[in-house]
């Protein structure tokens, strides 16, 4: 089963559509028209159950070292479902993530402004 077609997000403001690009077997990719965003889902099985979120996000940028030239940079954000076989039903692993995210995104994001600033 995929996610919605299209996707959306948010970025400083700006909105991105997300129309999905790629599907198969337990993933999905989701791509920006300028193709500078991508979306991906995908689940793996085995002695765990690996689920996977990412977002890629690419940006044109003066190159640091070559002022008048422009490069491509990109980076990557992702969360990750580690799960075992049995033991934690879907209603457990959407209850710990619960948390997880009111830890992390409460107090105006402090906690990853901190993690980004290099704090641990």
């Amino acid at each position: 089963m995929a996610l919605t077609d299209p996707q959306s997000i948010t970025i400083s403001s700006a909105t991105s559509s997300l129309p999905q690009t790629n599907s198969g077997n337990n993933k999905g990719e989701y791509t920006s028209a300028d193709g500078l965003i991508r979306l991906s889902a995908a689940h793996t099985y085995g002695r765990r159950t690996r689920r996977v979120l990412r977002l890629d996000h690419s940006k044109i940028t003066a190159d640091p070292f070559i002022s008048s030239t422009n490069v491509k940079v990109s980076m990557s954000n992702y969360m990750v479902f580690d799960i075992p076989p049995a033991g934690y039903s879907n209603a457990d692993v959407l209850a710990v993530y619960v948390g997880f995210k009111a830890l992390f995104s409460g107090s105006s994001d402090a906690l990853i402004s901190k993690l980004l600033g290099g704090e641990s």
